[in-house]
């Protein structure tokens, strides 16, 4: 997630307190870094990358800073890979010269090694595998 720590520590997971806007597939998850200190990081799982995610990315991270009092990591999941739309990092909006923006990490399933999740014990990678980057035969499914 960040290049330049590896000592982030998940506190505690804050889903279930962010009904208001939250689905199922979204998790947020109150975090702490020697670097960063406590931060929220959202974490939005979708099925195939839409090009409303970026709109929608920067408002949940609003709301999340909003409700916590906290900064907001944004990370969007993207399971399945589509064609026809370019995935961005970012939304940008611009009305009589006001701006918006809203960074945000991709991480697009299909591009992740199939061997991360038994490498790193990442059980909650598991039921990926049969879509992650490298997976070509029936044993590693298995």
């Amino acid at each position: 997630m960040f290049e330049t720590n590896r000592f982030i520590k998940a506190k505690e997971i804050l889903s279930e307190e962010f009904q208001w806007i939250s689905r199922e597939s979204d998790v947020l998850i109150r975090a702490t870094s020697p670097e960063y200190g406590e931060f929220i990081v959202l974490n939005e799982l979708q099925l195939r990358y839409s090009s409303k995610m970026p709109r929608r990315v920067r408002s949940y991270a609003a709301l999340a800073e909003e409700k916590y009092q906290l900064p907001t990591y944004p990370v969007l999941i993207n399971i399945l890979q589509t064609s026809d739309v370019e995935i961005t990092t970012r939304f940008e909006s611009n009305v009589a010269g006001l701006t918006a923006t809203q960074d945000y990490r991709v991480i697009n399933l299909w591009e992740v090694d199939v061997n991360i999740p038994f490498q790193q014990n990442l059980q909650s990678l598991l039921p990926f595998v049969p879509i992650l980057k490298g997976v070509g035969n029936e044993s590693t499914i298995r």
